[in-house]
């Protein structure tokens, strides 16, 4: 049962699935999609990533209502070479054009060892560790890349080029589960958590973004307006031009610099792009994938305070089943307006 306790609101796991399923359908999207996007934004909250969970929802519901993305459209998916598959996402949502290529990835890497899926006329897909996690759940080994709207600048220059364009790992537990997931951006910080202090008023630590001069700033809304801070200055701007090249040109999808905002109503879609391989483990490691794994995972938790990449959004996932999802008060009656 849903709790309000001054300026926060406090609801189960099922409440905050129907809120999201019911103000996306109300916001002009279908059900099947809907549910697609539900499952991710769901799975946002019970990770604890709230930057990509019911905080982005008010965008996807006025981006769809407002046309900026087809919350009808009907993503297709063909095989465009033995082990290559290609899914359009239309200008839909990018959840149900991934859901739907992952359907046949699966199939197709485990018959041919490894293989590729690239979406395009895409759109924000999330967290990009929620898709490499699921491949890695069917036991695959999972890579993935997407890019987004500008945010970056080439190591040297001042105008963003790349967006934040993270990559995610994932490995099967043998166990229909995941070894590890890692989900980084190339920048020091997910844009996106710049977007949530924007929306509280509150400061961003200085090493996050620069503003339009070039300069650091802890305002995020100067922030905004700048670039984001590449991961380890040179080699991440590098990191975010090999996603730029998988997610964007082997996709055929729109690159950065020519993509509207992820936050904004203008600009149309933004069209940009995903692309993952997944690879089968046994026929490469002659067998031996699992016992490799399984010492590799116990060289690093034997360790005292070392942990596996994805082990705390693991954890924080029995924790917020049994104690439920808590944000602002005005972000729920925000919600609700949608819905009613």
């Amino acid at each position: 049962m849903s709790a309000t306790t001054g300026d926060t609101v406090t609801l189960t796991v099922d409440e905050v699935e129907a809120l999201t399923q019911a103000v996306l359908v109300a916001s002009n999207t279908s059900e099947a999609n809907a549910r697609s996007v539900t499952r991710s934004v769901v799975a946002s909250e019970l990770d604890g990533i709230h930057s990509h969970g019911l905080a982005r929802l008010p965008t996807y519901c006025e981006h769809a209502k407002c046309g900026k993305i087809d919350g009808q459209a009907s993503p297709s998916v063909e095989q465009v070479a033995p082990a290559a598959l290609r899914a359009d996402a239309h200008d839909g949502f990018a959840h149900p054009a991934i859901d739907l290529g992952f359907a046949k990835l699966v199939t197709l890497a485990k018959s041919t060892g490894i293989a590729g899926l690239a979406v395009t006329n895409s759109y924000n897909c999330g967290v990009l560790g929620y898709h490499v996690e699921a491949l890695a759940s069917a036991g695959l080994v999972a890579l993935g890349y997407t890019n987004a709207p500008a945010s970056i600048a080439p190591a040297g220059g001042k105008k963003a080029v790349f967006g934040t364009n993270p990559v995610a790992c994932a490995a099967p537990d043998g166990k229909g589960g995941a070894a590890f997931v890692i989900d980084q951006s190339s920048s020091v910080i997910a844009r996106s958590e710049v977007m949530v202090h924007a929306a509280s008023g509150e400061p961003i630590p200085e090493g996050w973004a620069l503003d339009a001069d070039g300069q650091p700033t802890t305002d995020p809304a100067a922030a905004m307006k700048g670039t984001m801070v590449p991961a380890g200055g040179y080699k991440g701007a590098g990191a975010a031009l090999m996603v730029e090249m998988m997610a964007a040109a082997l996709s055929g999808s729109t690159l950065s610099a020519n993509a509207s905002s992820f936050g904004a109503n203008d600009g149309g879609s933004p069209r940009t792009g995903q692309f993952f391989i997944a690879i089968d483990p046994g026929p490469f490691s002659a067998g031996g994938f699992e016992e490799r794994m399984a010492g590799l995972v116990a060289a690093i938790t034997g360790q005292d305070g070392a942990r596996m990449p994805g082990s705390r959004r693991r954890d924080a996932r029995s924790r917020v089943a049994r104690d439920g999802v808590t944000f602002a008060r005005g972000l729920h009656e925000k919600l609700l307006g949608y819905r009613d």
